[in-house]
């Protein structure tokens, strides 16, 4: 007669086979996902800025989408959504082409002056309370005479300055390849419309369980707020500094808000554009305007960056300002402009789990 217990412990082939299938599966998934994301992985930037920005739009889609309008031509709704934004993208860009070209003429002229002729030392350096000898010193070794026989140029040669510009256009021309299939995306991710984001919830919890969907809804409104705290913050930036430079007598004033608006979407960046201004203005001789560009602009600056950003990032995705702050800048120098949104979310999923963890060890 057969042990009983001896039959019961013996392994069921059938379920070793179904096992071992399963695991085959999935490291078959595995290799031919990881073959995808290789072979397209000259447009993996595209598709994640405009996960970034279908995030950042996404209510606003929904509050469109359910309106008796669009609701019947939702392919509509997705064409005049991408193509605003394409619009909100080219057309500054346009006006700063247009505005460069048309006094292009005057800046080549300036560039053969200078190169006969040198650039005068401006006259606050004369006036400077430390430093003025050396810098005097050096000015008239390197700036002041003829710039074609300057130290201080000697290595721009043709061939150097040809190279740089086949560079800089063969990155422009990407980056316009990677815009372009950024809005296509864009596109189908609109087209596809609320069954995009009930797919990727039921994924994560099919996944993850509840917690993960619940991650990913953190994830969500951690680059929604991002974006809201960097774009809005930095258009509110350029706006005022703009209206300054137009009182202050700063040529291209509009062009210049339009650069600052740019530049104070990465944090603290804007100084960068507004003291070039100042020191236009010192060199002009129109130190009051200048004084008060810079004190405005740095008022500005304080309170945006140390106020009114760290609100409406760390507000809703109710993460600290330090935590803010390590995000948007490690997140820009681990994955370059996108990681500006990338570094916050990841920074929302450490708060998430050290939470969780706290409360199961509790």
């Amino acid at each position: 007669m057969a042990n009983p217990s001896r039959n019961e412990a013996r392994p069921d082939p059938s379920d070793r086979r179904h096992r071992l299938q399963r695991m085959a599966s999935a490291a078959l998934y595995a290799v031919l996902v990881l073959i995808a994301l290789y072979t397209a992985r000259t447009f993996i930037p595209a598709v994640v800025w405009a996960i970034v920005i279908a995030i950042a739009l996404w209510p606003a889609f929904r509050w469109l989408e359910r309106r008796p309008f669009f609701h019947k031509y939702n392919n509509m709704l997705a064409f005049v959504l991408t193509a605003a934004l394409g619009l909100l993208f080219v057309v500054p860009f346009a006006i700063g082409a247009a505005q460069t070209a048309k006094e292009a003429h005057d800046l080549l002229g300036w560039f053969h002056h200078v190169l006969e002729n040198g650039i005068p030392m401006p006259a606050l350096v004369d006036h400077l309370p430390m430093g003025s000898q050396q810098v005097s010193c050096w000015w008239h070794e390197n700036l002041a005479l003829p710039l074609e026989h300057s130290p201080a140029v000697k290595n721009l040669h043709s061939a150097t300055v040809v190279s740089m510009t086949r560079h800089f256009g063969g990155r422009v021309v990407h980056g316009l390849v990677i815009f372009g299939f950024m809005l296509m995306t864009l596109f189908f991710m609109f087209q596809a419309g609320s069954k995009l984001g009930e797919q990727l919830l039921s994924g994560s919890r099919r996944v993850f369980g509840s917690d993960g969907a619940a991650i990913v809804r953190r994830m969500a409104d951690s680059v929604r707020s991002t974006v809201v705290g960097l774009v809005v913050v930095g258009l509110g930036e350029g706006a005022l500094l703009g209206i300054a430079y137009a009182v202050m007598g700063v040529p291209h004033a509009t062009l210049l808000g339009m650069l600052t608006a740019v530049a104070a979407m990465l944090p603290f960046c804007a100084p960068i554009v507004f003291l070039g201004s100042v020191l236009w203005l010192l060199a002009q001789g129109s130190m009051v305007a200048a004084v008060c560009v810079a004190a405005f602009g740095l008022i500005v600056v304080f309170v945006a960056e140390h106020f009114v950003r760290p609100v409406l990032i760390g507000g809703s995705a109710r993460l600290p300002f330090l935590l803010v702050l390590f995000g948007i800048l490690g997140g820009a120098e681990t994955f370059g402009l996108i990681g500006l949104f990338i570094g916050p979310a990841l920074m929302t999923i450490l708060v998430v789990l050290w939470t969780d963890w706290v409360r199961s060890d509790g």
